[in-house]
Order: C-alpha cells, then sequence, then structure tokens
C-alpha cells in the first residue's frame, strides 16, 4: 500500500512540473520523464511495479559488482518509474523526480541566472546527460537530456 501512496505522490508532483512547464516559454524544458523512488526490497518492486500494477520494465543498469543499480519501468511511452535499493545516503520514499529537457546547457543557465542550485553537468551509465537542481526544501529534480543512445531515448522509440 505504501508503494501505491508513493506512486500517486510522485504522479501529483509530476503533474504539478508539468503545469508549471507549461506556462514556462522555455521550449528546451519537455516535461516530467521519470520519479525515482528508493525501496528496501528491489525484487518485490519490480514485481509489483510490472506484475500487480502493469508497467512493463523499460531498462536496467547493473553495477560493476553485478548488482542492479536501477530499474526503469515504464508508464506511458515518455514516463518512467525509477526504482533503486535504498542504503543509508538513499532512505526508501520518492527521493526526485525527473524532468526532460532537451538542451542541458541552455536549461542549466537558465535556472542559475534565476538564483537556483544547479550541479555540474554529467553523463550517467545510461548514456543520459544528467543534472540537478535542488529546490528550497531539498527536494532534487533531476535534469535529463536523452540523446538517442541514452536507454531512456531507447526505450521511448521501442514504445511506438
Amino acid at each position: 500500500m505504501r508503494g501505491l501512496y508513493l506512486f500517486i505522490g510522485g504522479v501529483l508532483v509530476g503533474l504539478a512540473v508539468q503545469m508549471a512547464t507549461a506556462q514556462n516559454q522555455n521550449r528546451d524544458i519537455v516535461g516530467v520523464n521519470h520519479v525515482g523512488i528508493s525501496v528496501e526490497n528491489l525484487d518485490e518492486a519490480i514485481t509489483y511495479y510490472t506484475e500487480t500494477l502493469g508497467f512493463p520494465e523499460a531498462f536496467r543498469v547493473v553495477n560493476d559488482e553485478g548488482q542492479i543499480a536501477l530499474v526503469y519501468v515504464q508508464v506511458s511511452q515518455n514516463t518512467f518509474v525509477e526504482l533503486q535499493p535504498a542504503n543509508p545516503q538513499r532512505p526508501p520514499g520518492i527521493n526526485h523526480f525527473g524532468v526532460h529537457v532537451e538542451n542541458m546547457a541552455a536549461v542549466t543557465e537558465m535556472f542559475k541566472a534565476r538564483g537556483a542550485e544547479v550541479t555540474e553537468i554529467r553523463l550517467s551509465s545510461t548514456n543520459a546527460v544528467l543534472s540537478n537542481v535542488i529546490d528550497l526544501n531539498g527536494i532534487r529534480m533531476e535534469l535529463a537530456e536523452l540523446p538517442p543512445e541514452s536507454l531512456h531515448r531507447q526505450a521511448m522509440e521501442r514504445w511506438r
């Protein structure tokens, strides 16, 4: 039941961001792409999201030790839930939401110019270009530019 509440909370955050970006005239911001959730039991969470909720697994990333680092399940063509194992630095619950952007450099500069706390741009293990914005309440918005080689973009293209 807790997972359902977390999912609903993530959807509400996503809707709020989509409404805000709809009012934002910056065409480089596409919309909400995913909600990141840390879970105590990753296998159970994957089963719940794929079998109970019926969201197909889009992709997974395995770390150097062969352990699952994250799993994306696909809610719609452009919307995912990111599942990661909880740890001391990442307790169970919603830990971020992801926003798809088309021009990372322009978007991060825009947010910096507006006074937002923005992290350095980096390439992720999924081949997405990432940066983070931390809001006044400590909530992390992950900015994700999704080039053709990113696992996100490949999953979005397969959906068609």
